[in-house]
Formats: structure tokens, C-alpha cells, sequence
């Protein structure tokens, strides 16, 4: 039977409702990358959430975490985020990406390579495209990055496509 979410009233769980399954303490201690974000980042989230600072429109979009979330995406968004690898000083990492339905999604770069007497971070954009004018609920996808070895970077993708603000999400 498929997973109910603890709510009211009753619907089907979606990635908002469960994690993100068993922890493997193995893979744990050498990720291979991480999304890395300092203290004075999530201030200034912190700030942008309550309003207390000005210019917050695409800072929240664009915070560093292991995660996307676009609430409001009428025709196209781009956000950044930027990994670190913590693995091997010679690594190449490809990208595949499980597009939410009824949205396009482009990687660039598709592939980033590290190696010894390089940066050990580099930054990634992602261009989210609405194919499917339509108000409707979130769908999900992900972002993995993998290298030709045991590393496997998974990132959930939550998309929400709008035709107009003021029409209310009912789902």
C-alpha cells in the first residue's frame, strides 16, 4: 500500500513527508562532496525569512543547502549552489538529474573535475524551465553527482509550477 502522511486531512506521503532513508555510517565518513554553509549564511537567511533585511528575492533560492525548493516557478528560474569535495584530491564528478514532472532542467557544468593543486570547491547553475503552463502542486525530482568510484551525491528537487500568485494551493 502506498505511504499515508501523518496529517489532516489524510493524503498519499510525498518527499515532503518522509526522509531520506537509512543512514550508511561507511558512506557517512567519506561523502566525496558536500553542500558546505557557514553560520553568517544562515543569519542571513534567518533575517530574510522574518524581513528584517532588504534584497532577499533570490538569496533564498540560492543558500547553500542540499536541496531545491522553487515555490513559485512561472516560466524559468536559475539558482547556484556550489560543493566542496572532502574525497580524493583527483576526482571527476558527472551529474544526472530526474527532472520534476512538467519542468526541464539543465546542469552547467555538467561534469566538474578536481585534482591536487586545484580549488577544492566549485559552483554549479541550474536552470529550471516550465514545459506545462499550469497551477498545480509540487513534483519532485533529483540531482546526483557520481564519480567513477563509490560516490554518489543525491540532492531532492521540489518544484511548484503557478500561472498567477494569488490562485491558492489547495493540495
Amino acid at each position: 500500500m502506498p505511504i499515508q502522511a501523518d496529517a489532516v486531512p489524510r493524503k498519499l506521503a510525498d518527499p515532503f513527508d518522509f526522509g531520506g532513508g537509512h543512514m550508511n555510517p561507511d558512506r557517512a565518513v567519506d561523502p566525496g562532496l558536500v553542500y558546505d554553509l557557514d553560520a553568517k549564511e544562515y543569519n542571513k537567511f534567518f533575517n530574510c525569512t522574518f524581513g528584517l533585511v532588504d534584497g532577499c528575492g533570490s538569496y533564498q533560492l540560492n543558500l547553500n543547502l542540499p536541496t531545491i525548493v522553487i515555490p513559485d516557478l512561472k516560466n524559468q528560474v536559475t539558482v547556484w549552489r556550489t560543493v566542496t569535495n572532502v574525497g580524493p584530491m583527483d576526482a571527476t564528478y558527472q551529474t544526472v538529474v530526474e527532472a520534476p514532472a512538467g519542468v526541464v532542467v539543465s546542469v552547467e557544468p555538467s561534469v566538474i573535475s578536481f585534482t591536487a593543486d586545484g580549488s577544492r570547491s566549485t559552483t554549479f547553475r541550474m536552470t529550471f524551465t516550465a514545459k506545462q503552463r499550469v497551477q498545480g502542486g509540487y513534483t519532485f525530482g533529483s540531482l546526483t553527482w557520481f564519480d567513477q568510484s563509490a560516490h554518489s551525491v543525491r540532492i531532492p528537487i521540489a518544484v511548484r509550477t503557478v500561472i498567477q500568485d494569488f490562485i491558492a494551493d489547495t493540495s
